[in-house]
C-alpha cells in the first residue's frame, strides 16, 4: 500500500457498521459478514498508527458483541453507538482522542448521513468504504514514515484512559498517585530507529522544550555518530502501560558536558519525570569527571523547564538576553525522585531514591 503524502494525513479512521464496516444489518437480524478486505484494512490502519473508531445507529450491547465475536473490538476506541446524529457522535470523538476535524475520515453508506455529517462538521472527509479502499491504494491516507510509537499509538491511547479512570478515583496526595502508577524511566542512547520519533519531539515540543532548538532526521544521525556529543532518548512506563519515547537530550561533550537541548513530550506533563532524566545526566557525567552545564532559551511558554532546572540542583552562572547558563555544583548529587524506577541500559542499572548513582 503506497504512503500517504503529508498535506492528507489522516489520524482517525470513523465506521459506520451495517453494510460499512460488515455486510448487513444488525437490527433486522441479517446475518453479518466482514470482507476481508475491510479486516485487513482494520489491521494495517492499527499498524500505521491511525486510531479508528465506531459511529453507528445500533444498541450498544449487541452492536459490541457483534464487535467482540468478530475479533475487532480492541480496534475501535470509544465506540460511539446509539440513535444520536452521526454529527454529534463525531462530536464526542474529537474531544475524547483530542484531535482535529480535519485530520478525521468518516465511512458510511449512506447518503444522508455523510452529508448530515460534512453539513455540520464541513471539515471531516466523509466517504464510502469502497472510497476509503480507493484512497489508502491511491497513497491518500497512509503515513510515509511509521515510528515505533505510531505504531502503537491506539494501545497507547487505551493506557491513558485506564491511566485517568484511576487518576479520577484515587485519593491522596499528589506524590502519592505517583507512586501507584508505578514508573520506570529507561534511559538510553538513541539509535537509527529512534531518530523519526526525536525529530518529531524537536519539532512538535514547545512547552516542555528547554532551548527549543530543531534538528532534522538528517542532523541527529550525524550528531549521534559525532564522538563530541551524546544524544539520549528516553521511554516511560507505569502499570498501565506505555507513554512511549518522551524524552530527547543532545549534549556536547568533553570537560564540560553541556546539555543543549533537553525536552519532554506533553505525554508526561504533571508526571514530574524530568529531574530523574536531568539525574541521569548529570551523574553519567559526572561518572566521566565531567561538570554538566546546561543551557536555557525562555520563550513564552517553557518557564516550567528552567523551575526543573532549578529544581533538579543546577544554579544560574550567567545570563544574556536571549540565553541562561547553568551549572551543576560539583558537590550536588542529582536526585531521582522516589516515584520513579529509572533504568539506563547500557549498564543494566537500575536506580530509584535520592542515595543511588548512574553510571554509563
Amino acid at each position: 500500500m503506497t504512503p500517504a503524502t503529508a498535506e492528507n494525513t489522516v489520524k482517525c479512521v470513523v465506521w459506520d457498521l451495517d453494510d460499512t464496516l460488515w455486510d448487513g444489518t444488525l437490527l433486522e437480524g441479517d446475518e453479518l459478514h466482514v470482507p476481508d478486505a475491510n479486516r485487513t484494512l482494520v489491521r494495517v490502519l492499527d499498524e500505521h498508527g491511525i486510531l479508528q473508531s465506531v459511529a453507528s445507529r445500533n444498541e450498544p450491547g449487541p452492536a459490541e458483541d457483534r464487535l467482540r465475536g468478530f475479533g475487532l473490538d480492541k480496534y475501535f476506541l470509544h465506540p460511539q453507538l446509539g440513535w444520536s446524529a452521526k454529527s454529534a457522535s463525531l462530536r464526542t470523538l474529537l474531544e475524547v482522542l483530542n484531535i482535529s476535524a480535519d485530520s478525521v475520515l468518516f465511512v458510511d453508506d449512506s447518503e444522508f448521513e455523510r452529508a448530515e455529517v460534512a453539513r455540520e462538521l464541513p471539515e471531516v472527509r466523509c466517504v464510502t468504504r469502497e472510497k476509503l479502499h480507493e484512497l489508502v491504494a491511491g497513497g491518500r491516507v497512509l503515513p510515509r514514515q511509521v515510528t515505533a510509537d505510531a505504531a502503537r499509538r491506539r494501545e497507547m491511547y487505551q493506557a491513558e484512559d485506564r491511566r485517568r479512570g484511576h487518576e479520577e478515583t484515587f485519593q491522596g496526595p499528589a506524590e502519592e498517585f505517583l507512586s501507584s502508577l508505578g514508573m520506570t524511566l529507561r534511559v538510553r542512547d538513541a539509535t537509527e530507529g529512534d531518530l523519526d520519533r526525536a525529530a518529531e519531539l524537536t519539532r512538535r515540543t514547545h512547552q516542555l522544550n528547554t532551548t527549543g532548538i530543531t534538528f532534522d532526521r538528517d542532523e541527529l544521525a550525524e550528531l549521534v555518530r559525532d564522538p563530541g556529543h551524546w544524544v539520549i532518548v528516553a521511554e516511560l512506563d507505569d502499570r498501565f502501560g506505555t507513554y512511549g519515547t518522551i524524552g530527547l537530550a543532545v549534549l556536547s561533550t568533553g570537560p564540560e558536558w553541556t546539555i543543549r537541548l533537553l525536552l519532554m513530550s506533553c505525554r508526561v506533563m504533571g508526571r514530574n519525570v524530568g529531574t530523574a532524566l536531568i539525574a541521569a545526566l548529570a551523574r553519567t557525567a559526572a561518572a566521566h569527571g565531567a561538570r554538566t552545564v546546561a543551557h536555557f532559551r525562555p520563550t513564552d511558554r517553557n518557564r516550567q523547564m528552567l523551575v526543573t532546572y532549578r529544581f533538579a540542583g543546577f544554579a544560574v552562572a550567567s545570563r544574556s538576553e536571549d540565553r541562561i547558563v547553568l551549572t551543576m555544583p560539583d558537590d550536588r548529587i542529582p536526585v531521582v525522585p522516589r516515584y520513579v524506577r529509572l533504568v539506563t541500559e547500557d549498564t543494566a542499572a537500575v536506580l530509584s531514591g535520592p542515595t543511588q548513582g548512574v553510571t554509563r
